[in-house]
């Protein structure tokens, strides 16, 4: 019944309506870090967010109160969010690269939070919005990469599904993305429950290389350690941070 509620649109739109009404996040407790970290950092109420599914990004728990911006190339869910959203929430279609994130410095005065979590490039598109100064940073780690300092290399056309290595070649390590970010004045706040994702605040003061943590929803699906899944992609191209 679910699989099909998911192929007709009328029906999967009404679908992601009730679970919208009881509440969503992110993969686990995302929407509570950054509620938490909102406050303690008197964040403007802004979001920006790129790489969402309309039913499960780390921002959702914020869309009560902030205005947002929320920004996917997948054009189906694209159209499901634009239609069960709320209006506060702006949703942009883009396949984003380097050459063409200015778009996002003129969102708002001022961001609150940038929330980034593209499975690509998403070490080299936080290098470059640095700038811009948000209160709160949210972004995925690759926990397959353990404890070294280290990113897959930038391609414009980035798709982890062409990659190989069964998916595992993302990203940067949480240790890369906490130097960039100490780099900037940011220190690493908090980690998610489940890992993957990080939150870096002017205030964070973690250790990256104890707070890392594996990720339960890639141990569960494949059965593997983060160890096991280094050793297959360890010999892909990375860039040392």
């Amino acid at each position: 019944m679910l699989r099909l509620f998911k192929k007709v649109t009328p029906l999967r739109r009404m679908y992601y309506r009730s679970l919208i009404a009881k509440g969503i996040g992110g993969q686990s407790d995302e929407g509570q870090i950054l509620l938490r970290l909102a406050k303690e950092t008197g964040a403007p109420k802004t979001f920006i967010e790129f790489g969402f599914h309309p039913i499960q990004f780390n921002c959702a728990a914020l869309m009560g109160s902030f205005k947002g911006l929320l920004i996917d190339a997948n054009s189906q869910q694209i159209a499901d969010a634009r239609a069960v959203l709320p209006s506060n929430i702006r949703i942009e279609e883009r396949f984003l690269d380097l050459e063409n994130l200015n778009f996002i410095r003129q969102a708002f005065p001022k961001v609150g939070v940038l929330s980034i979590d593209i499975d690509g490039n998403d070490y080299w598109f936080l290098e470059k919005l640095l700038d811009i100064q948000p209160s709160v940073i949210s972004i995925e780690y690759n926990p397959s990469f353990l404890d070294l300092s280290i990113s897959t290399v930038y391609d414009p056309s980035f798709d982890r599904a062409k990659k190989g290595g069964r998916g595992w070649y993302h990203g940067a390590s949480l240790v890369a993305m906490s130097k960039l970010c100490a780099a900037h004045g940011y220190g690493l706040a908090a980690v998610s429950e489940g890992g993957v994702n990080a939150f870096f605040t002017k205030t964070g003061k973690l250790d990256p290389k104890t707070a890392w943590r594996p990720s339960e929803l890639r141990a569960k699906w494949s059965g593997t350690t983060p160890q096991q899944q280094w050793e297959t992609v360890k010999d892909m191209p990375f860039v040392e941070i």
